[in-house]
């Protein structure tokens, strides 16, 4: 896949002399969806914010389907579909009307059946006479993707898109954004949510002051950094870790019934084999034997951690 996005060497200096971003490189493919994860702070929206031409750049460059935002600024904007943070609707509007109006600052004819494709598949249609003030939460967050969606853009930034969305309605949203990458819209999404990463990203970038840390292929992240975690269960609680054992590193279980082994998924060699023979060894009975894959949660915490 080509890239539809690219930034290079992008900073961002406030009058105040805060540099929100450092030297940010990033290609995004056409047709994926990626997750941009980092914590409060570390630059997310100051990004989408610059691509999107709502934030210039100190300096660096960016493209958007091959137009830069600065010198071909309406070739790029246009090709550009943004859902803020902020349910930023006019609330006597109806929706049908609102979305239309969205379509049309683009300079875009008149589509009635592309309005209502947007509002069928975001199971608006039922809707589409209501004032925006007279909607739930999750139905406005929705409005404000059919309004980012009007003018049939490649490119759709969705910042915080399930903010203050229970967990059904996030699930929902989570099939829209996977319908929209069938369409074939790229897809860039900021979360603080790391199951929403998990869930629907084919990419993970991870970003925290100012600072790409990285940019990886989800399963390859997981598999690559990812730890595993053997727990063996004893029959019977134990004091402490036998002296014996000291060199696998084991922790003992809160319960005091159960020993946790941590290895290297990468390793030639795990030493499961080595550590339940010398388990045994001890006296101790095993009752059980489990394994667990770090998440995505904890590997992003890891890097956050690494880098500060």
């Amino acid at each position: 896949m080509s890239a539809i996005v690219s930034a290079k060497d992008v900073t961002k200096v406030y009058d105040s002399g805060f540099k929100a971003l450092k030297g940010v490189s990033l290609d995004i493919e056409q047709g994926e969806i990626l997750a941009l994860l980092g914590p409060n702070g570390a630059g997310k929206t100051t990004l989408i914010s610059v691509i999107c031409g709502m934030v210039n750049a100190t300096s660096g460059s960016i493209t958007v389907g091959g137009h830069d935002i600065v010198d071909d600024f309406r070739a790029a904007r246009s090709l550009i579909g943004l859902v803020p943070q902020e349910l930023s609707l006019e609330p006597f509007e109806k929706v049908i009307n609102s979305v239309t109006f969205s379509r049309g600052l683009f300079g875009k004819p008149r589509d009635d059946a592309h309005i209502e494709r947007i509002l069928r598949q975001l199971s608006l249609w039922d809707k589409k006479d209501a004032r925006v003030k007279e909607l739930s939460g999750g139905m406005k967050r929705r409005v404000l993707i059919a309004k980012a969606l009007s003018h049939e853009p490649r490119v759709l930034f969705l910042d915080e898109p399930t903010a203050g969305v229970d967990v059904e309605l996030r699930k929902d949203m989570w099939d829209i954004v996977r319908g929209l990458r069938a369409d074939g819209v790229t897809i860039i999404l900021t979360t603080h949510y790391i199951e929403e990463a998990e869930a629907i990203a084919d990419r993970v970038g991870v970003i925290n002051d100012g600072n790409i840390l990285l940019v990886k292929d989800k399963a390859d992240l997981m598999a690559q950094m990812g730890r595993k975690e053997l727990c063996i269960e004893l029959q019977d609680p134990i004091g402490e870790v036998p002296a014996a054992l000291a060199a696998y590193d084991l922790v003992l279980g809160e319960d005091s019934c159960s020993l946790i082994y941590s290895y290297d998924t990468r390793g030639d060699r795990t030493g499961i084999t080595s550590l339940l023979s010398d388990v045994a060894a001890q006296g101790l009975v095993l009752k059980d034997v489990s394994t667990s894959q770090s998440s995505l949660e904890d590997i992003f915490v890891g890097l956050v951690e690494d880098a500060t």
